[in-house]
């Protein structure tokens, strides 16, 4: 019986729809903190350049910092998930980033806030370990699709929320007062999370298992298993899609296709807003595991062809925004699926290190994939983001179905 089987087996049968969803609902507002808490500084730079005296250089280093605390904490967390459970990292990981949006509020200066950036990330670098051992642990099998579903929309939702809460604040008040605001909301949701802190616990969690039972618990023998490498590599290569889009794929559009600078931003949330629709829709596609490559292949081979129509066709720019968000919407679609196939590929009771190694990949890939694109900008390549961008959206279908080549033959070796 393959590992998935397995898990799927031991669920408790019979779960409530209603449980089930008052864990999903918790597990997605937490995720929504962390996504928000991405891009509450990035709005701000205009004002923050002023009133720091430093370059824009400087300001992005400070995302830079950011995501690369997030990246070895991710990695950690996962550890401590499986030692000690997810609920308590978790409540760490939002009382950090609520901390680090008031220290990014009262920072009287640029190293200031690029000490209150370590926390930031350190906060950051919890959540996806410790919401989807959450999620595999406690929705029964039949509605996990639909967990996975609900989780990356809030996330999408928690980019789109940060800039709604910052901008205007700052602009009726101050940057510091927006920043305070951006705290209350993680604090508030902390808040929530603790009140319904008995729907998170997780019972039967083995923190000393005994000489001979349960070995993997605390040991690496999970870091032998190829597919947890292929699924970081499909992360690593999703997340230089997702800086593409999010970056420097709409200014290469405006170049291409004389777009006005005002459809810019347009693509964007054309973008966000499609992919959530498409997460939502994803979710029932992969509520049969066993179509989850196709469902990846699907998607990801839609957005490619969107993407070569922006790139050669003769579009009219006003019909650029409509491509974005057709592009986002096929692509979310895979989003649920993507989640699947990583716990597929995770041996029982690693769940959190195994999302702390894959979703770590997130991470390298946003800070690798600036650099590429915004080296083919500075070069007037843009015709070359976008083909950038098909071929990462291609080698994403390959690593899905190389996933559940090398899953069925990886196994742990003894300890």
């Amino acid at each position: 019986m393959s590992t998935a089987t397995a898990s799927a087996a031991s669920a408790a049968p019979g779960i409530p729809l209603r449980q089930d969803a008052h864990v999903i609902g918790l597990v997605g507002l937490a995720h929504m903190v962390s996504h928000f808490s991405q891009l509450i500084l990035p709005p701000l730079f205009p004002w923050l350049k002023d009133a720091l005296g430093v370059s824009y250089t400087q300001l992005g280093f400070l995302m830079t910092i950011f995501f690369v605390v997030s990246c070895g904490v991710q990695t950690t967390s996962g550890f401590l998930v499986d030692r000690f459970g997810p609920r308590p990292i978790l409540f760490g990981g939002l009382s950090l980033v609520a901390a680090a949006a008031f220290g990014f509020a009262l920072a009287p200066n640029y190293w200031t806030m690029a000490l209150v950036a370590v926390v930031a990330g350190t906060g950051n670098g919890v959540f996806h370990p410790a919401d989807y051992t959450l999620l595999n642990r406690k929705v029964s099998p039949t509605r996990l699709g639909h967990g996975y579903s609900v989780h990356g929309i809030t996330g999408s939702l928690g980019w789109a929320l940060g800039p709604v809460v910052v901008v205007p604040l700052a602009l009726a008040f101050h940057w510091r007062a927006a920043l305070a605001a951006a705290g209350c909301v993680a604090l508030a949701v902390l808040v929530v999370l603790w009140l319904n802190r008995a729907t998170l616990a997780l019972p039967g969690l083995q923190r000393n298992p005994a000489p001979g039972k349960g070995q993997a618990d605390d040991s690496l023998a999970f870091l032998r298993i190829p597919a947890v490498w292929m699924c970081f590599a499909f992360f690593l290569v999703y997340a230089g899609v997702l800086t593409g889009v999010q970056t420097f794929a709409p200014l290469a559009a405006m170049n291409l296709l004389g777009m006005p600078k005002a459809l810019v931003a347009v693509c964007i949330t054309s973008y966000m807003v499609c992919a959530a629709g498409g997460t939502l829709v994803g979710g029932f596609l992969a509520s049969d595991p066993a179509r989850c490559e196709r469902v990846v292949g699907a998607g990801f081979g839609l957005a490619a062809l969107v993407a070569l129509s922006i790139a050669f066709a003769s579009v009219p720019a006003a019909a650029v925004p409509a491509l974005f968000g057709a592009m986002g919407f096929v692509s979310g679609t895979a989003g649920p699926a993507r989640d699947m196939l990583v716990k597929r590929s995770s041996p029982e009771n690693a769940t959190g290190r195994v999302y702390g190694v894959v979703y770590s990949g997130l991470d390298v890939g946003q800070a690798i994939a600036p650099l590429v694109f915004g080296g083919l900008m500075d070069h007037g390549q843009f015709r070359g983001v976008w083909m950038v961008l098909v071929a990462l959206q291609l080698l994403l279908i390959a690593s899905a179905f190389n996933v559940r080549r090398v899953r069925r033959t990886a196994a742990l070796a003894p300890a």
